[in-house]
């Protein structure tokens, strides 16, 4: 059994199916619940089922066995189905921007300065002593450039710099 916890949008940052199709030999069977879980691209959907059919292998969805790869209408279903998961996740993506370009024309998106007063301090101390900037930014945890944007009291960080 192979199982996984990520999303199904990129087949190839998937760690445990890219482990599965090694492992599966010709004459096995391969279950998944539902297309979308095995893929939410068409094309990466298409190419994982002409993948596994190349190594004689059987797909079987378990939520919908009509859509099986082994009939020409399960392929046909495959690809229509494919397709509306694929639109789908482009549409909440579309949707997610433009909720996110709302929220900060009203200024409810805004994030906080990751570094406080007292970190800025600290930080500056170390710099002047001579520790570079890449070593304080990095125990900080914030980029080479947040932590110049602190230093220099500039974006976000102009308003702690009045304090």
């Amino acid at each position: 059994m192979f199982s996984e916890k990520v999303s199904g949008k990129n087949a190839h940052d998937r760690a445990q199916l890219q482990v599965m199709l090694t492992y599966v030999r010709d004459g096995d069977k391969v279950r998944v619940k539902s297309p979308d879980r095995l893929a939410r691209s068409t094309t990466d959907l298409l190419a994982l089922v002409e993948q596994l059919k190349g190594k004689g292998v059987a797909l079987e969805f378990v939520d919908n066995p009509a859509l099986n790869s082994d009939t020409p209408q399960g392929e046909f279903m495959l690809t229509v189905l494919a397709a509306i998961a694929q639109l789908e996740r482009k549409t909440i993506r579309e949707r997610q921007a433009e909720g996110i370009a709302i929220a900060k024309r009203d200024g409810k998106y805004e994030k906080a300065p990751k570094l406080d007063v007292e970190q800025i301090a600290e930080a500056r101390a170390r710099v002047d002593a001579g520790v570079p900037k890449a070593l304080v930014a990095r125990d900080l945890g914030v980029s080479r450039q947040r932590l110049s944007a602190s230093l220099n009291s500039s974006g976000k960080y102009a308003a702690l710099a009045g304090i």
